[in-house]
């Protein structure tokens, strides 16, 4: 039996040597206990290097997805999550890094206990490379995913070319949803830089204890759960570009290294003393006014000017209502191709109060009304009831006629809703898995609704 197995196992062994994407296994001690060929390839290892020195899989993946604090591995044990199509870096011997897309599954023994994880890694060099050279090619004949009619706008992108030839800092001030990310992207792909990593940090959804690890990288047992080193963002997007958004959430300590980066192009990883040096392009950004945060004692003022050597502000929506309507046929034809959809027209009333709106959350906003009118939109022609309640209560009123009649609309749909998850939850029992099959919802879709309409249970409410 145990010949058998050993035979069966050598078998797999050969079929996946054959397979051209690249193979892990990993143990739940987060050791590596098989790679196939093509992933022994990716990394530059024979296959005798990897006998009897199996890697901690820390060493393998260099993107947030495998940060010490929440691994792949640790969310598949913990809530049995499987990673899809995921774009990251890994890096090889030599420390080249490359970049992957990477798929995993539960590795299960033969009584189903969970041993582990199995990853798949495509090579995404050469695409990447296609897709920069098609970019090249395109030259300024597109500005890629941006739209802009108005003056405000165009006058920002007409600047482009020339700072994306230089190595000055830029600092990008702009309420959110108004396209930061997007000027920044557009200044990489027109740098020599181009061919080079993009990494975007969120400065504000990093823990203010996890942010300098997660920028600077940190040494092996710099602090509780870091068994191995590891490369912090600065390092991964050496050669290229780093956008820092949301730059006045960071911390006095990091705003200290980050000068230090910024005058000395070089640091220390967390609990490390090694100089590491670096070249990378800083493009900074933020919805707030920074000077006026460093007034108030919470920015480094040597820092706020070491940034803004080349400052962008980016005017609301509502300040550059030209480029209202190119954003909609825009999100439209894309949304269309992502969504497998025909969409074509906005009926009248739709388009007064796409007009009449004023956009607090700016271009993000519109994005997301026109998504939700597509989903709900069962034909060809976006109608006032395709739109979301709050959208409609929230515009100006100042055609009441038509608001009263959306308003209307509205307020039926969200009836003739509340109606029917009532119905259904009663005729189940309460039987919440029963519902949202009745209603074909998802049970956290049901939960919201629940609390929109503030629908209890009768005997609850007692």
């Amino acid at each position: 039996m145990t010949q058998l197995t050993q035979k069966s196992r050598c078998d797999e062994a050969v079929l996946l040597d054959c397979i051209g994407d690249g193979v892990v296994t990993i143990g739940l001690d987060m050791k590596i206990r098989y790679m196939n060929r093509a992933m022994r390839e990716l990394l530059g290892y024979e296959e005798g290097e990897l006998v009897g020195q199996p890697l901690s899989c820390h060493l393998l993946v260099q993107g947030t997805i495998c940060s010490t604090q929440d691994c792949i591995l640790e969310r598949a044990v913990r809530n049995r999550e499987k990673v899809r199509n995921f774009e990251t870096v890994i890096q090889n011997k030599d420390g080249r890094k490359v970049p992957v897309s990477l798929n995993t599954d539960l590795l299960r023994d033969e009584h189903g206990n969970l041993v582990g994880i199995v990853e798949t890694y495509r090579d995404l060099s050469q695409i990447n490379e296609l897709k920069a050279k098609l970019e090249r090619q395109r030259g300024n004949e597109t500005r890629g995913p941006l739209v802009a009619r108005s003056k405000a706008l165009q006058s920002i992108l007409d600047l482009l070319p020339q700072v994306a030839n230089s190595k000055a800092t830029v600092l990008i001030e702009g309420e959110s949803g108004t396209g930061k990310e997007l000027i920044a992207r557009e200044i990489h792909r027109l740098s020599p830089r181009r061919d080079q990593p993009f990494v975007a940090v969120n400065c504000a959804a990093l823990a203010e204890g996890v942010l300098e690890s997660e920028l600077f990288g940190h040494v092996k047992g710099a602090f509780t759960g870091a068994i191995a080193d590891r490369q912090g963002r600065f390092e991964i997007a050496n050669k290229g570009t780093i956008f820092l958004d949301e730059i006045a959430e960071i911390s006095p300590m990091a705003q200290a290294k980050l000068l230090r980066v910024l005058q000395e192009e070089e640091f220390e990883r967390v609990g490390g003393n090694r100089t590491v040096k670096i070249d990378v392009r800083v493009i900074a950004a933020t919805n707030k006014h920074l000077a006026t945060v460093v007034e108030d004692g919470r920015f480094r003022e040597d820092l706020y000017y070491r940034l803004q050597v080349f400052p962008i502000r980016i005017p609301p929506l509502r300040d550059r209502r030209e480029d209202l309507l190119p954003l909609i046929e825009h999100s439209i034809a894309r949304l269309n191709r992502t969504m497998g959809k025909n969409v074509r027209d906005l009926d009248g009333p739709v388009l007064k109060l796409l007009e009449a709106h004023r956009y607090p959350g700016n271009v993000r906003e519109l994005e997301n009304i026109l998504e939700h009118a597509c989903i709900r939109c069962p034909d060809n022609t976006i109608r006032a009831e395709h739109l979301p309640d709050y959208f409609v209560a929230s515009t100006p009123h100042k055609d009441s006629a038509l608001h009263h009649q959306v308003v209307g609309k509205q307020t039926t749909l969200a009836a003739l809703e509340q109606e029917a998850i009532v119905q259904a939850l009663e005729q189940t029992g309460w039987n919440y898995r029963l519902a949202c099959k009745s209603l074909g919802v998802s049970r956290s879709t049901l939960l919201r609704r629940l609390k929109a309409y503030n629908v209890t249970r009768k005997a609850e409410s007692k």
